[in-house]
């Protein structure tokens, strides 16, 4: 089973697609990851059950998550 599982999600802040990797071993996880874009912080929302990704949600330093 692989436990790492690559995303494509939209920063917050300037719109951009960026890539992220995401450690499917961790049932639930929220941390901050950097726009390699605009380099600003984005915070991470992840629910994994099984190896998958069930809930993945992203929001700015000032806002609710976006699903």
């Amino acid at each position: 089973m692989n436990l790492l599982s690559s995303q494509m999600i939209h920063c917050p802040y300037c719109g951009e697609t960026i890539e992220i990797v995401i450690d499917c071993s961790v049932a639930e996880q929220e941390y901050i990851e950097d726009c390699e874009v605009c380099c600003r912080p984005i915070t991470l929302c992840i629910e994994i059950e099984n190896g998958e990704i069930l809930r993945l949600a992203t929001k700015n330093e000032n806002d609710t998550y976006s699903y």
